[in-house]
């Protein structure tokens, strides 16, 4: 739906950005009806408790505005005597209580937390995390004020029964976190493994387990279309919800979930223009602009353009990437919203590292290699395009209930031809290494149909939230086949002399088809949830969901039968169960119960060649929250322990998986997020993750057990009120694929920012990522791969 927003005057810019915004996003005229004036009234009310004074103001008025006693307990309303407007009004009577009012369509309105300084941007509004509050874009904050991503309902950070995490708008440009890997190794309780540099190696770890789980705009999406990889310049934000999130997801992953919550357009014009430079030739430029399309701002739209042309400290590598991000949206009526939108990025990399260089020599020395040195040959490449085309129609009925069909199509294809490199090198003269080629390719695609209800409703005289929807998903991929990796004694000499004085010259190999495979999976899910508000304090959230999925492998090599293998689980049922009580307007204590069902990769096999059994378990966790300064700092605390059966556990021996019983996680995380002063933001948490097999033997040991993350920024007061500075340091404890040999010790990394506002449009920053030029590895286990040294970014933004 779309919320009537202040008149705006028109300027000469606005044609601009509708030249701008219809040719790129092709909006056509649709049909839309303007939103209704406000009509003044007459109004003579008391001073009185909040509450008794948004009563008695909703019935003088003729409104609906439904709320949340615990909202206001405790706050005073003052007298309102005379002729205002509803929403003047109600500015009136919410003065100082941290709360605004939205407008809603005939007569609706919503009362949400204010943003920071007292202003609510009421722009773009619709349901499914994009209710004022939740949009950080604009607010200078690192916190949001409420999110949809663990249960679609949504909730302030401390009404969330779950661990939650949100990389901001203003942390994503402050730490120059330009890909979603970037954003996910700034989050507390994210352990990121990068086992290479442009070839999509990186894995992600939460609670001991790896990250499968991914949504866009709250929509669940395959980890296979590797939307780690995107460009965050199309997304307003990154919320990150750890522990298993089956009730939305469909997929009760253990570890976390990734919702990536796109840009929307602004009822307002606005034009961003960046331009960066920095170590090792890496340049990159931007545009990102928004407004409306039409005169009375019922047709808005969305463009933003990211190029980046990058080398790194790895020798001959080197990145060409492009964006193009577009959204529309037309009010249909004052309570319809369609939403139109696509998002393509192709990236090319040239001679990517894969794996990284062997740790030992022959001897059980450590091996030294420079920070530079790349074993990918000059032939070696690594190029993918991502596209997506999505739509949304949005509804809100006079009651309140609003309803939401969203339909997506996601593509990625890649190709690639990368190397391994293996042996036993000899310290001496650097002899003993070979390459062992591969190429890959495919082309993964989804569509998503999903459509879901949510509303207030009424119940032993309390006010209530439910929520029922389904999900319709299929997924295929096409992958050509060329016989794996290319081994010695397959006519392919990889061999490679004085390793120390290689330079990337070697023989490429003829890569054959072979073959061909092609998976198919279907998932069909329907779920309810509701928050009961059983006292003024105290809330429960009970859901289920049920899913039917199935999965179809075929291999298909030239001149060979196909080999099929088929997979189903029908009726699953994934409960949850969450409850929060509010100790008072700050602190609330919570837990949350979940189960498990996580299907494995097709490519996870036993070592008959089997498919393993999906990944089945509990997850419970309770913990401590507080929303300081009326939400503007979050901080939690959260014990949990997951129960699981049928991990994949990869066996160097036999190159197979086999499914490990009795997996025990716990751990503690803190996390602080927001304004702790006026102008000072901190974005920081600790984590304590512990993994156990059923005999009490720690595994997954190349997660560390301790890890801590910090960034703060302070802009200066007073003169020099257009500098802010920043500082933040990630660290962690001893980790390795195996702690007796191939171990890594504990190490921190320490960033710095500085950025000047030069005027009112234009501003400068300066990131210093490395800031002590610390060597270590980005991967631990009998290969490495080498961190980033010390460097620098400079970057410029025009804003209007």
């Amino acid at each position: 739906m779309r919320f009537p927003s202040l008149p705006h005057p028109s300027f000469p810019r606005h044609a601009l950005a509708r030249a701008v915004l219809v040719g790129s996003l092709c909006a056509g005229s649709l049909p839309v009806s303007a939103a209704s004036q406000e009509a003044e009234r007459t109004y003579d009310l008391p001073a009185a408790p909040l509450e008794d004074a948004l009563s008695h103001f909703a019935q003088a008025a003729e409104i609906t505005l439904p709320f949340d006693p615990q909202q206001v307990r405790g706050r005073q309303a003052p007298a309102l005597h005379g002729r205002y407007p509803v929403g003047e009004a109600l500015a009136l009577l919410l003065a100082g209580s941290g709360l605004v009012a939205a407008p809603g369509s005939n007569g609706n309105w919503l009362l949400v937390p204010a943003a920071e300084g007292g202003v609510l941007q009421l722009d773009s509004l619709s349901i499914s995390g994009k209710a004022p509050g939740s949009t950080t874009e604009g607010s200078g904050s690192y916190t949001t004020y409420s999110s949809s991503s663990s249960s679609r309902l949504n909730l302030s950070p401390k009404e969330t029964p779950q661990s939650i995490s949100v990389i901001t708008q203003q942390r994503l440009e402050d730490q120059k976190l330009s890909s979603v890997t970037d954003a996910l190794e700034a989050s507390a309780g994210i352990t990121v493994i990068r086992e290479g540099l442009g070839n999509d190696a990186d894995s992600f770890w939460s609670r001991g387990f790896m990250i499968n789980n991914y949504e866009i705009d709250g929509v669940p999406t395959s980890a296979r279309l590797d939307n780690y990889a995107q460009s965050t310049a199309m997304y307003d934000r990154v919320e990150i919800v750890r522990g298993a999130t089956g009730l939305i997801s469909g997929l009760g992953n253990p570890s976390a979930t990734i919702n990536l919550i796109r840009k929307r357009p602004t009822a307002d014009f606005q034009l961003d223009l960046s331009a960066e430079a920095g170590s090792w030739d890496r340049y990159g430029s931007g545009l990102d602009v928004s407004g409306p399309l039409t005169e009375g701002g019922n047709v808005r739209g969305r463009l933003v353009v990211d190029y980046k042309n990058q080398h790194a400290w790895v020798d001959r590598y080197k990145q060409e990437s492009t964006l193009l991000y577009g959204i529309s949206e037309f009010d249909l009526s004052d309570s319809a919203l369609l939403t139109l939108g696509f998002s393509w990025q192709d990236v090319s990399s040239d001679a990517p590292l894969r794996s990284g260089f062997p740790r030992f020599y022959s001897n059980g020395a450590s091996t030294d290699f420079p920070r530079s040195f790349n074993t990918a040959p000059d032939w070696s490449y690594y190029n993918r395009q991502q596209s997506t085309l999505f739509t949304s129609l949005e509804h809100t009925f006079d009651s309140g209930w609003s309803a939401k069909l969203d339909v997506s199509h996601a593509r990625n294809d890649y190709d690639s031809e990368v190397t391994y490199l293996s042996g036993s090198l000899d310290q001496a003269t650097g002899d003993g290494a070979y390459l062992l080629p591969v190429k890959w390719g495919g082309s993964p695609q989804q569509s998503n149909v999903d459509a879901y209800l949510t509303g207030p409703f009424s119940l032993f005289g309390r006010e209530h939230e439910l929520i029922a929807g389904a999900t319709y998903s299929t997924f295929r991929e096409n992958s050509p086949d060329y016989g794996g990796w290319v081994y010695p004694g397959a006519g392919y000499d990889g061999s490679l002399q004085a390793i120390f004085h290689w330079h990337g010259d070697a023989p490429e190999p003829d890569f054959a088809k072979v073959g061909r495979s092609e998976v198919k999976e279907h998932q069909r899910s329907a779920y309810l949830a509701s928050r009961f508000h059983l006292s003024d304090d105290l809330t429960l959230i009970l859901g289920s969901r049920v899913t039917d999925w199935q999965r179809t492998s075929d291999s298909k090599p030239y001149g060979g039968p196909t080999g099929r293998t088929t997979q189903a689980e029908n009726g699953v049922t994934i409960p949850y169960a969450g409850v929060v009580y509010a100790l008072d307007d700050i602190w609330s204590v919570y837990a949350s119960y979940t189960e498990i069902f996580n299907p494995q990769g097709s490519w996870v096999r036993d070592i008959n060649n089997a498919p393993l059994d999906p990944e089945k378990g509990t997850s419970y966790e309770t913990g401590l929250k507080a929303a300081f300064y009326d939400g503007q700092l979050n901080t939690s605390l959260a014990v949990f322990k997951t129960e699981q059966d049928n991990l994949a556990v990869w066996n160097n021996d036999t190159f197979s998986y086999s499914a490990q019983e009795g997996v025990t996680s716990r751990g503690v995380e803190w996390e602080a997020n927001g304004e702790l002063a006026e102008g000072w933001q901190v974005a920081g948490g600790y984590t304590f993750t512990l993994s156990e097999d059923s005999e009490d033997q720690r595994i997954v040991t190349q997660i560390p057990r301790h890890s801590a993350k910090l960034f703060t920024t302070y802009r200066l007061p007073g003169a020099l009120d257009r500098l802010t500075v920043g500082g933040g340091v990630n660290w962690q404890s001893k980790s390795g694929y195996t702690l007796e040999t191939s171990r890594q010790d504990a190490y921190s990394v320490v960033n710095l920012l500085a950025r000047y506002a030069i005027d009112d449009h234009l501003t400068a920053s300066l990131n210093l990522n490395n800031a002590f030029d610390k060597t270590y590895y980005s991967s631990t286990s009998s290969y490495g791969t080498y961190g980033a040294p010390r460097n620098l970014m400079a970057t410029l933004h025009y804003r209007y």
